[in-house]
């Protein structure tokens, strides 16, 4: 019998650089995290518009790295046995290629510099960019100088690579976790693999597994990322097909945070992971609607995931995901900005009778997410002039045409809802509407998680769960289907329905990981709260990518419990928002075209700059005619119906099958050795320097400052018995809010390390009409040196934290009498301690000691053993004899007190 082996996610074998320079060549140095392997990338610098590569693929041990080095050192010095000028010198240290980029000019080689780690999914690291270094890489001497070249570095280097990119060496942050599990456990084909690992390691000599049938070799896999939404794929293109895929780092923009939720001392994360679309991406008034392609602006997928982290692995411990997609309206249409107007009239720019670019749109949804996709479009329906009704009335007609096509069982359901409408009546509850669409929502998709369900949900079953939808699987439930929100800019509206299905989908999240008794959470509990915060830092950086400035109303909006002070801010935003939207987006747009290669710089074409629009970019069939038009009846992909309501990407059928690479390795080797990797024991390490331990926790921001009040974050709490207060509020200050949105609820970097990173997206002019609003906790420490009672106002502002936590002022010393009886207390115990307990008790300077333990011997070095009476015994040694397996009889009592506890307990 031959045991099919584990599978398990392939590491990238460089997560290390050092670039080299001579005068003719960079050499490009990469290692795993421990230094063990290497592998060299050769750059040549004399050609002067060309990128010359070359990848040996070999790897190195660090002394045939040492030997490599010492040779090219001495192999470029001007003289033999000149030891002064070096030939080889250390340019630059880095983590990883963001790709290679050439303007007019020669290429650059883009260098991630600074990292930070912002959220651990399942012992798999995900990192943000910090800074970056962008290098020319040919030489001075034969460099080709172009006059424009200058100008384009600028405008490529406006996309700030520090400002919410990020990318991990192990996990596949293109994809749901729902897709990356699926894949570990699907089979491996034999045909697949496309390596057999050479090399063993040290156990391979003896392994205790072998004996015991356990597989002794995993499969590695590698898969392709999902291209949509790669920013750097089109960078790295020259290169995919030369250099060795460890070398190939893609990023995601968008937004990540994690926090940690406590139930009784048990650590849930919760991770918030947005994906941006580098498809037809944008600013908010340059990017409509959608392209002919079936892509559409301002498209991002929110995946949450829960899992309980004290558990690791993706194999032994329990996951959880929900995604939500959210984009613009699938029609032709924009808003011309140059009338300077709030609010630009919507034109519909192409007449679309057969739907035919929301067929395209919808046919990639259904490949990559199954069915039902379900609509939510909150824009308005009643207008004084005609708006945004526009777009609904053309929206509905495209999906009832789509639908006459499909069976009905996969319907494409459509829920149109004005919201702001609903908001101005005054005894309409929002939030409350918003969670029926929710329940139903869910309900009808279901949600993934990787474990069957537990022994408590029969013991408590609910009637919810029983109608819940997806898709049952050997190993848990798998989610069909997506929920697609929209409004007009898929920002304030959006966040706020997208947070209350999210809030939905994690009641009963936790209650299949057994975490809750009912799949139902109340507000104002501290696991509300704590996820209300994280999909406000998410909704902030989606609205300062998109849309210039954070959000204007938010959930406390809707819930109608915001401050005064958020009317004022709220104005804030919209200017600031209307301000980058006139002035600033052209520019943001340029980057992003150049960036993303839409627009590739060339002597033959106009420069970017001269371009009047840039709908022919994004456009393609506007330059060509397509050679094979789509059918307007059979308008999905071939093959995605036999397989639904499961999506197609995640059937391990021939063709998905072809975008991975297996390689069959040891089981201990290090490119699959998810626990080498995490816990690094070749290294010390320190546990107060670990992620988990300086991550966002919800006992300490969120859980009353009072002693005896129920620890549970489900409990309902009044908000001034929260650490954290509804009026005052975590955010408002600028500082905070952007603080806490660069870390996504993870500890915030050295201060050294702030200040060398390159400016964040998020630090733009918007956000400085904020200074003047500080917050109550920020501004004693503002004052210290501006004003006479500065002392006075450094002691309120310690003395408040103080008797919140402790429930006393701290800083006010105790009584006379109170001091006098705690210094006896002391000196008797110190003297106590210098003496054994048998000795007489008339001690100096202190009161006789009368023992009152009952043990002879009892002091803080020994104590003698408990004597134990028969009945004691007798029952401990039932107790053991029962482990062992030699039950005695119950007697009649025993048989009395069971019947009455179950009687009790479930009848």
């Amino acid at each position: 019998m031959i045991t099919m082996p584990l599978s398990a996610s392939i590491i990238s074998g460089v997560q290390k650089l050092v670039l080299y320079e001579t005068r003719a060549r960079y050499f490009l140095v990469g290692s795993n995290h421990a230094q063990t392997k290497h592998r060299v990338l050769k750059i040549d610098r004399t050609e002067p518009k060309d990128l010359v590569i070359i990848d040996d693929k070999h790897v190195y041990s660090q002394n045939e790295v040492r030997e490599l080095l010492g040779r090219l050192d001495l192999g470029n010095r001007t003289k033999m046995g000149q030891k002064g000028s070096s030939g080889l010198s250390r340019a630059v240290s880095a983590y990883g290629i963001v790709g290679f980029v050439r303007f007019l000019e020669g290429y650059y080689i883009v260098l991630i510099t600074k990292r930070r780690k912002m959220a651990d999914i399942g012992g798999h690291s995900i990192y943000k960019i910090e800074d970056t270094n962008m290098i020319y890489i040919p030489n001075d001497s034969v460099r080709l100088t172009h006059p424009d070249e200058a100008r384009y570095v600028r405008i490529f280097q406006n996309v700030d690579l520090s400002s919410n990119f990020y990318f991990s060496y192990s996990y596949d942050l293109s994809h749901s976790l729902q897709y990356n599990l699926t894949l570990l456990n699907s089979p491996c084909c034999p045909g697949d693999e496309v390596t057999v690992h050479p090399h063993s390691s040290k156990q391979d000599s003896f392994d205790i597994f072998e004996d015991e049938g356990l597989p002794t070799q995993v499969h590695g896999l590698r898969n392709e990322p999902y291209a949509k939404y790669v920013w750097n794929s089109k960078l790295l293109e020259r290169v995919k097909d030369i250099v060795h895929p460890d070398w190939l780092m893609y990023i995601i923009h968008g937004f990540c945070g994690q926090s940690k939720l406590l139930i009784y001392g048990r650590p849930v994360h919760i991770t918030l992971i947005a994906r941006r679309s580098s498809k037809f991406a944008g600013t908010r008034f340059l990017k409509r609607g959608a392209n002919c392609e079936g892509n559409v602006a301002n498209e991002v997928e929110t995946e949450q995931i829960i899992h309980d982290a004290s558990v690791m692995s993706f194999a032994a411990g329990s996951y959880s995901s929900y995604v939500q997609v959210r984009g613009s309206v699938p029609l032709y249409w924009s808003q011309d900005i140059s009338t300077m107007m709030p609010k630009p009239p919507i034109r519909l720019d192409q007449a679309d009778p057969y739907a035919h670019v929301a067929a395209l749109h919808f046919d990639q949804m259904l490949q990559r997410f199954g069915s039902p996709i379900i609509i939510l479009n909150l824009v308005k329906k009643r207008e004084k002039r005609k708006h945004e009704k526009i777009l609904s009335e053309e929206l509905l007609p495209a999906v009832n045409n789509l639908n006459q096509f499909l069976p009905p069982e996969h319907w494409i359901d459509y829920i149109a809802w004005d919201m702001a409408r609903y908001t101005k009546i005054k005894l309409c509850n929002v939030l409350d509407r918003l969670s029926m669409i929710a329940e139903n929502v869910v309900k009808r998709t279901g949600f993934f998680i990787n474990r069957s369900d537990f022994y408590c949900h029969t013991l408590r079953p609910d009637e919810r769960w029983g109608d819940l939808g997806g898709s049952l699987t050997s190993s848990g439930r798998v989610q069909t289907g997506v929920l697609r929100t929209n409004c007009v800019d898929c920002l304030d509206r959006t966040n706020t329905a997208q947070f209350m299905v999210g809030k939905c989908a994690l009641a009963y999240q936790l209650y299949a990981l057994g975490m809750i008794d009912k799949p139902k959470l109340q507000f104002d509990t501290d696991c509300v709260r704590l996820f209300e915060e994280l999909y406000e830092d998410h909704g902030d950086t989606l609205s300062l990518q998109y849309g210039g400035s954070q959000l204007v109303h938010r959930v406390k909006t809707y819930r109608k419990i915001a401050p005064w002070t958020q009317h004022s801010k709220d104005i804030m935003q919209t200017l600031s928002r209307y301000y980058s939207n006139a002035f600033s987006d052209a520019d943001r747009q340029d980057a992003i075209n150049l960036f993303l290669q839409v627009y590739q710089p060339s002597d033959s074409k106009p420069h970017l700059w001269e371009l009047p629009t840039d709908f022919y970019l994004h456009q393609k069939n506007s330059m060509a005619l397509a050679h094979d038009r789509r059918s307007y009846t059979y308008w999905w992909s071939e093959g995605i119906l036999s397989y639904l309501p499961v999506p197609y990407d995640e059937v391990p059928c021939e063709e998905n099958m072809k975008k991975v690479a297996v390689k069959r390795v040891n089981r201990y080797d290090e490119s699959t050795d998810t626990y080498t990797e995490f816990f690094k024991p070749y290294e010390l390490t320190s546990f107060d320097d670990t992620f988990c331990i300086s991550m966002t926790n919800s006992a300490r921001e969120f859980m009353p400052k009072t002693v005896g009040v129920d620890p549970s974050p489900f409990t309902v709490r009044k908000p001034e018995e929260t650490g954290k207060s509804a009026v005052t509020g975590s955010k408002s200050s600028k500082e905070e809010t952007v603080l806490q949105r660069k870390t996504a609820a993870s500890a915030p970097p050295p201060p050294s390390e702030e200040q060398l990173s390159s400016s964040s997206e998020d630090d733009s002019e918007d956000d400085r009409d904020d200074d003047g609003s500080v917050s109550q906790r920020s501004t004693p420490v503002k004052l210290l040196t501006e004003s006479g009672e500065s002392v006075r106002t450094q002691e309120d502002f310690l003395e408040h934290p103080m008797k919140e936590t402790y429930g006393l002022n701290l800083a006010v010393l105790p009584a006379e009498d109170d001091m006098l009886i705690y210094e006896r207390f002391a000196h008797l115990g110190q003297n106590q301690h210098k003496v054994e307990r048998t000795e007489p008790s008339a001690l100096e300077n202190a009161i006789n000691v009368v023992p009152v333990s009952c043990f002879a011997v009892d002091s803080i070095y020994e104590v003698s053993p408990p004597r134990v009476d028969k009945e004691s015994r007798e029952v401990f040694e039932g107790h053991v004899l029962t482990g062992l397996g030699q039950v005695r009889a119950l007697c009649r009592e025993d048989t009395l007190m069971y019947r009455e506890y179950i009687k009790n307990r479930y009848m």
